[in-house]
């Protein structure tokens, strides 16, 4: 705040030489004029008169510049005051501003943390969703693979199904062999050969009483037509 502006005074020498008129007034005053003094009185009354109105004129001058220099003194103090005022307001806005600057900072702060964190953690899904995926498609190709696997395997074992059937010298021939020197395939042929060799005998066997019943059955029906038709013929 700039210092207030002192009030003016007026010098020693302005009093002195105001003193040493008005004394001369008074002395001019009070002196008994002579007759010598009758022409020269008029001209000291009108430098009388003229040093008076003088100072009159710089009294009010004086008064003018003191009422003005109160007038400046009262601005000034306005002036300082609203200065203060401003400065006040100033301060309180930098102390709002630098608030808000700070709660900016710790926002900025909490969010960068919070984005962080977000980050991580869509990072950390993202890996496992990524692991889950790998896991997914490793697993789909050791299902194809199985599923190539035993498609092969199924044609194998249709192949060897058709394979099965041995000659009886073959069936002599690996029935001579150790059972670690025989294939699967040679092993299951055997015994289906086991099985169905004692089958087909029975078979042949049946088809054979089949044929002969059946010769008998038309042995029979002959039979059955020619009394049928001796019986029509020969009526009792």
């Amino acid at each position: 705040m700039p210092p207030k502006k002192q009030h003016l005074k007026p010098t020693a020498a302005n009093v002195s030489s105001s003193l040493d008129l008005e004394s001369e007034d008074i002395s001019l005053e009070t002196t008994v004029p002579t007759t010598e003094d009758v022409s020269s009185s008029d001209e000291q009354r009108n430098g009388s008169q003229k040093v008076t109105r003088q100072l009159i004129e710089r009294k009010e001058l004086l008064h003018n510049i003191q009422l003005l220099k109160i007038e400046l003194s009262q601005k000034n103090l306005i002036i300082d005051n609203m200065k203060a005022d401003h400065m006040s307001k100033i301060e309180e806005l930098e102390e709002r501003l630098n608030d808000a600057l700070h709660q900016k900072q710790v926002l900025v702060l909490r969010l960068d943390n919070q984005l962080k964190l977000t980050q991580e953690e869509n990072r950390k899904q993202q890996a496992l969703r990524k692991q889950e995926m790998e896991a997914i498609l490793l697993r789909q190709q050791q299902l194809e693979e199985t599923n190539r696997q035993l498609c092969e395997k199924a044609g194998e074992l249709r192949r060897s199904l058709r394979d099965l059937d041995l000659s009886q010298d073959r069936y002599q021939e690996l029935r001579g062999l150790p059972e670690d020197k025989i294939s699967i395939q040679e092993y299951v042929a055997m015994r289906f050969y086991e099985v169905v060799t004692p089958l087909r005998a029975q078979l042949v066997e049946l088809s054979l009483k089949n044929s002969s019943v059946t010769e008998e059955l038309d042995m029979h029906r002959t039979k059955m037509k020619t009394l049928i038709e001796v019986k029509h013929t020969n009526p009792t």
